[in-house]
């Protein structure tokens, strides 16, 4: 049961709640169980009480600040709440005198009250923003699901990076990142205006800012690194949407709502879509606090892919290994370590923006939908992938991008990352084989692209292409060459620099001077079919 708002200012409640005295060291019941309200009241100084009574009688019953008090799960629909006998302001050296057993007729109503009663104790009066250490009591004592799955060091690093504030600039000037955001959220103000919203890793905060400027009735703002901290700040220097908006400091996986959620927002994308695993913590987001046919935005995610040729890059990584080949390097023979360090530079996706042309067949994708899609269903992800080459090339791995839509009910926008797009600050990636492969217009490409997660919060890439044989040989499945490779998408390979110079194909060229001679008209068939002839 959610806590019900109450028509009062400052107040809200929970009915039929049974309450009974109990000694605060053995937690053993001092007097019999009463059938009381609970009620959670703002004083004149928006310090909040809790009260414990009849409704009809607020002169009765029990009271509590909340500043002096603490509350503790004994079980799934019992929690202990323990006071001091004061209304002053907590101390360090607080003595807890007064102990209240308080039962409630499901898990949810239960749950709903250590969340609101967390939430109202933590509360900064008069910001509206404040940061909240908001974590389930529950929680607290069995381990962190997202613990479980992350190595620690990891996980520091992960939280470190993103309370940056550099970093978080970085992505704020990402113009088609940022743009797209807000006018996806503002294009849909009906999917907003008066709905609440949770802001899955909220960051700087300015997802959240979008969403109240939208009308969001409130927006919870999670955010487990230092960053929230930071977005405090800005949501507060912005009160006319601050006001509407709360900061909670935590993990998704651990914090408590006082309500459900509306709608989901977050931008939990890295690169090639998977990396960093944030798309768990979304999918886990939605599973704790989005109602029943709530959106997300976005709400879709796919994962782009088509095999490339790319000479340039491919003698790039190769000529890395070079240094290994010395044999007289002060004395001292490196070539035992060649192959190693050949194939290790090969084990990197390579990060960068490419000229499209390098593609030598139309791009397929995979798509993950965030609505349906089950947390487990992350930790390995197969792509089974079919290509027809355009053109005959030496293939040398497979270009990948994603997008993602926004299915707001009134406009549907999506944010891409495909080469040619304005670029954005995730780029595109490429993985590429030691040994390329070769192919003919024509031929069919097939492999498997394999992502298995690992404790590091990023993603192990398995990658199989093989060219398959041409005329009978194919029909029978026959293929001609193979090759693979390993890669660890947390070790990238950033090539952010001017591109270079694009060299056509043989094929390409050809049906590039074709191509022209057509569009200047100036010859007739026959001089074209000549020219074919004679190349």
């Amino acid at each position: 049961m959610e806590p019900a708002s109450l028509q009062n200012k400052g107040q809200q409640g929970f009915p039929r709640v049974s309450v009974s005295q109990v000694s605060p060291s053995t937690a053993d019941v001092d007097s019999p169980a009463s059938v009381f309200s609970a009620f959670f009241r703002a004083d004149q100084f928006e310090r909040h009480q809790l009260w414990l009574g009849v409704p009809d009688s607020p002169a009765s019953g029990i009271h509590a600040n909340l500043n002096t008090s603490k509350l503790f799960n004994i079980g799934p629909k019992d929690s202990l709440c323990v006071t001091e006998d004061s209304e002053v302001e907590c101390s360090s050296n607080t003595s807890y005198t007064k102990a209240f057993r308080i039962g409630f007729e499901t898990e949810g109503q239960c749950k709903a009250f250590h969340a609101t009663f967390e939430l109202l104790k933590l509360k900064r009066a008069g910001t509206g923003s404040g940061v909240f250490q908001n974590r389930s009591k529950s929680n607290a004592i069995l381990k962190c699901k997202f613990d479980d799955k992350i190595e620690a060091s990891s996980a520091k690093m992960y939280f470190h990076y993103y309370g940056q504030l550099p970093h978080q600039q970085n992505m704020l000037q990402d113009y088609t990142r940022t743009g797209t955001y807000f006018a996806a959220v503002i294009e849909n103000y009906a999917d907003f205006n008066g709905r609440i919203v949770v802001d899955v890793g909220a960051g700087s905060g300015i997802l959240s800012l979008f969403a109240a400027k939208a009308g969001a009735k409130h927006v919870y703002a999670i955010e487990a690194s230092e960053m929230a901290e930071y977005a405090c700040r800005l949501i507060a220097g912005n009160p006319s949407l601050g006001k509407r908006i709360t900061v909670i400091k935590g993990k998704v996986e651990e914090v408590e709502l006082p309500e459900k959620a509306d709608i989901l927002i977050s931008e939990p994308m890295g690169t090639l879509l998977v990396n960093e695993r944030m798309l768990e913590s979304y999918v886990i987001a939605r599973d704790r606090f989005l109602v029943p046919d709530g959106k997300m935005f976005p709400s879709i995610g796919r994962i782009h892919m088509a095999p490339f040729s790319d000479e340039y890059l491919y003698i790039e990584i190769a000529s890395k290994a070079l240094f290994w080949q010395q044999h007289n390097y002060f004395a001292v023979d490196l070539t035992p370590l060649h192959g190693s360090a050949f194939e290790g530079y090969f084990s990197q996706p390579v990060i960068d923006a490419f000229d499209p042309r390098i593609l030598i067949s139309p791009a397929i994708f995979h798509t993950l939908d965030f609505t349906r899609i089950k947390e487990e269903e992350l930790y390995e992800i197969d792509i089974p992938l079919n290509f027809i080459a355009s053109v005959g090339a030496r293939v040398h791995g497979l270009a990948c991008w994603f997008d993602v839509l926004f299915n707001g009910s009134s406009v549907q926008r999506w944010l891409t990352t495909a080469p040619g797009a304005p670029t954005t600050h995730w780029y595109q990636l490429r993985c590429v084989f030691s040994q390329p492969l070769y192919v003919m217009a024509g031929q069919e490409i097939t492999g498997l692209l394999n992502l298995v997660a690992h404790s590091a919060q990023s993603y192990t890439i398995n990658l199989t292409m093989s060219a398959k044989m041409l005329g009978p040989g194919a029909v029978q499945g026959g293929i001609l060459h193979t090759s693979s490779c390993k890669l660890n998408l947390k070790d990238p390979y950033y090539l952010i620099s001017q591109p270079q110079p694009y060299r056509w194909t043989q094929d390409q060229q050809l049906q590039q001077e074709v191509n022209n001679l057509q569009e200047i008209s100036l010859v007739t068939p026959e001089e074209i079919d000549a020219c074919i002839t004679t190349d």
